[in-house]
């Protein structure tokens, strides 16, 4: 993690990374993404400081139904209402440097929820199951697609066997620059080292960015 020697660090805005010219800690949104049942909840109950909150939102799509709906029937009603329920947590990786981490939910069928939460992300997790790589497929595009740096944690399962970082780049089709790494979500110093690379990632490409623009 990359921070100013004169204590000051950098928060998203506008999709690039500006200075805290006050010095104030500065609090920072990280997406905590995956298919079902990857770990996001695990993650984010790992690493963070204070007990992680759970909270269901409610969608409505008329007509617009998205596959098997699962969950209890009362998440069903008229106009194909649904609801899809996100982790909150926080950890500070510096005393000038806090994460605010949002486990994003699986099911979002007109992606309107998905681009509130980018919006502003410093950057994302997305975790990965290696029995099923190709569950976070969408997930990985929409990150791409809306410019949103991200790193890959190939969370550890029982019976998964070893999948090497480059087998799960492949399967992904994932740009070399993209961190690839092997993840425990139970443990918190495994949770926290990949939150690091989300970070550092994010400082990267922003630091590309503005080599780009002056060029």
């Amino acid at each position: 993690m990359v921070l100013e020697g004169t204590g000051r660090c950098r928060e998203r805005d506008g999709g690039r990374l500006r200075e805290d010219a006050g010095g104030a800690p500065a609090t920072l949104k990280v997406l905590v993404a995956g298919g079902p049942g990857a770990g996001k909840t695990t993650l984010v109950g790992a690493v963070s400081e204070v007990g992680p909150l759970r909270t269901r939102e409610l969608l409505t799509e008329a007509g617009r139904p998205f596959g098997d709906p699962g969950g209890a029937p009362e998440e069903w009603g008229a106009g194909r209402a649904a609801t899809v329920t996100m982790d909150f947590g926080r950890i500070t990786l510096s005393g000038a440097l806090t994460l605010c981490l949002i486990g994003a939910p699986d099911r979002d069928p007109s992606r309107s929820l998905w681009d509130e939460l980018v919006e502003g992300a410093l950057g994302a997790v997305v975790l990965v199951d290696p029995r099923r790589p190709g569950d976070c497929s969408e997930t990985v595009g929409h990150l791409e697609r809306r410019a949103v740096p991200f790193a890959v944690a190939v969370n550890r399962f029982e019976g998964a066997g070893h999948h090497p970082p480059e087998a799960v780049r492949a399967a992904l089709g994932l740009d070399a620059g993209v961190p690839v790494l092997p993840c425990d979500a139970r443990r918190r110093d495994s949770a926290r080292r990949v939150l690091l690379s989300v970070v550092e990632h994010a400082m990267r490409a922003d630091a590309a960015r503005r080599r780009g623009t002056v060029g």
